[in-house]
């Protein structure tokens, strides 16, 4: 029987909760482009509660003991305890919003390991070069909180441009100092908005910005359709470099792999417009951690905001906390609870197929035999 280890991020502070904001979710039919929701043989938890801390279990204890499974859940990813665990576990199960990072090392101290499951999408923390080596089968949930994303990105675009949070926070602190708030203050009409990467995420982000009459930019390492750019306007660059220089705003929807690690560094920054703003809800590492505060201090950018950090959680004094014109929040975009209901449902399914021997959905695959595989062959690439 298998030994499932779980990780998952802290329950709130004051407890699980026993009740919700609202009743329920709205029914999905599918998502864009056609792609079935998640399809499990069953669910033991109810769709729009918290599912993505450790009492929510990802709704996966009653499944795994009845078949005579192990599950271990923790959200304690560094601790003696977890190398333990890992040592006998054939199934790690982690989040991206609180990632157990596999490294080579680890996985190379894991005999029995046999799978790592993505509860969400975006596995670069797990080594797949290692996980290609030592033939760990790696799969995600592709496509369940792609829509949460972009709807994130868009809400921290207009954040931004609008000045919102300072305004917000003038309101709290008993102040109504308009000036203040407006000084830094634009509209997003008619500005270039440009996305790295245009795939689930990056198109669902063009999309949704259409309707506010910006001129649309993106580069991808596979171009849209010619349809798609002409439905939506857009004009496609080869890469960053020819994009960012065209760009009002810029948001980074990519994988973090080796072609994109360290891609917002001081020299691509410098090619920006002055006081152009970045949104980076993709991974931290694309982005040059002090860079960005130097580009804010100079006010070469005029805005940074997202939700990814390194490492996660990130410590106290990390400089995003802290540095000028920021709309950072935690690691949540991906895990509303409307995502959470659908990477549940997904992680069941990829849990059902292998352990009944059946294959898993080539979309959800990144590592499979020994080599990239599905959405991984499309997505990454490896050292």
């Amino acid at each position: 029987m298998a030994k499932v280890l779980c990780v998952l991020y802290d329950d709130p502070i004051g407890g699980h909760p026993d009740s919700y904001a609202r009743d329920g979710l709205p029914e999905l039919s599918g998502y864009p482009g056609g792609q079935t929701l998640p399809s499990p043989k069953g669910i033991d938890f109810t769709p729009g509660h918290l599912l993505g801390s450790v009492s929510g279990e990802l709704g996966l204890r009653r499944f795994l003991e009845e078949r005579g499974h192990t599950l271990v859940v923790t959200s304690d990813k560094d601790s003696d305890r977890f190398e333990r665990e890992l040592a006998e576990a054939e199934v790690v199960i982690s989040q991206p919003f609180w990632p157990a990072y596999l490294t080579a090392e680890r996985i190379a101290r894991a005999p029995k390991l046999k799978l790592a499951v993505t509860a969400g999408i975006g596995s670069d923390h797990v080594d797949l070069d290692a996980a290609i080596e030592h033939g760990v089968t790696v799969a995600e949930v592709t496509y369940c909180n792609s829509i949460s994303v972009a709807e994130h990105v868009v809400m921290m675009i207009l954040s931004l441009v609008r000045n919102y949070l300072p305004a917000h926070r003038t309101v709290l602190d008993g102040g109504w100092n308009i000036a203040d708030v407006v000084a830094r203050s634009y509209d997003l009409e008619g500005m270039d908005v440009g996305t790295v990467a245009a795939g689930r995420i990056g198109l669902a982000v063009l999309r949704r910005l259409k309707p506010f009459d910006v001129r649309l930019h993106y580069t991808d390492r596979h171009r849209l359709p010619a349809e798609v750019e002409e439905e939506l306007g857009l004009t496609f660059h080869p890469d960053a470099a020819a994009m960012v220089p065209h760009c009002d705003v810029v948001t980074v929807n990519a994988p973090l792999h080796p072609e994109t690690e360290g891609l917002f560094g001081d020299e691509l920054i410098a090619t920006m417009k002055r006081g152009a703003y970045l949104i980076n809800t993709a991974r931290a590492r694309i982005a040059d951690r002090d860079a960005i505060v130097r580009a804010l201090d100079s006010g070469q950018l005029a805005g940074y905001a997202g939700d990814v950090w390194y490492p996660q959680p990130a410590p106290a004094d990390h400089p995003w906390r802290s540095m000028r014109h920021h709309g950072m929040t935690p690691h949540i975009s991906g895990s509303s609870l409307s995502a959470q209901a659908r990477y549940a449902a997904g992680t069941r399914e990829i849990l059902e197929c292998w352990l009944d021997g059946t294959p898993i959905r080539e979309e959800y695959l990144i590592v499979e035999g020994g080599a990239l595989a599905g959405t991984g062959a499309h997505s990454y690439s490896t050292r």
